[in-house]
């Protein structure tokens, strides 16, 4: 049961990117074009999914424990570290270049576009080295 409500959830979200032209590299990348040919509608669906993520916060933490799991999960620290800000200018620059997030990319994987599979690989591949990179650090403070 748990898998098809997996799988629904990813479904409606993929829906979701494909109708907000989420799914469109031009249509992000216009977005970023401010000196250009603007598009502002990304920002009207950040702030729907914005308002959605309120409600849905205020309803679902009332719950004693979420339907498919036996508790929430939720981030505890709220201070500002190099790996967090470091994180964030990545995805961005990489957002603004290619045009995809990782979460809009894999809808788009569907449709067999090659540029879709480049970002996804190379999204893989960056997942990859920060890992290995921080076992290599860890590795290296521990033994030091």
């Amino acid at each position: 049961m748990r898998l098809v409500i997996c799988y629904i959830i990813g479904l409606v979200f993929g829906v979701g990117i494909s109708i907000s032209g989420m799914a469109n590299p031009a249509k992000v990348l216009n977005f970023f074009d401010v000196a250009g040919i603007w598009d502002p509608s990304l920002i009207f669906v950040m702030g729907g999914a914005v308002v959605v993520t309120f409600i849905g916060y205020r309803v679902v933490l009332r719950r004693p424990a979420p339907l498919l799991g036996q508790g929430f999960q939720l981030p505890t620290r709220r201070d500002l570290d190099l790996p967090l800000i470091g994180g964030s200018a990545v995805f961005g620059v990489g957002w603004g270049i290619a045009g995809f997030c990782p979460g809009g990319a894999l809808p788009v994987l569907g449709t067999g576009r090659s540029e879709v599979f480049v970002f996804v690989a190379a999204l893989l591949v960056g997942i990859f080295a920060v890992n290995t990179l921080r076992r290599s650090l860890a590795a290296r403070s521990a033994t030091v």
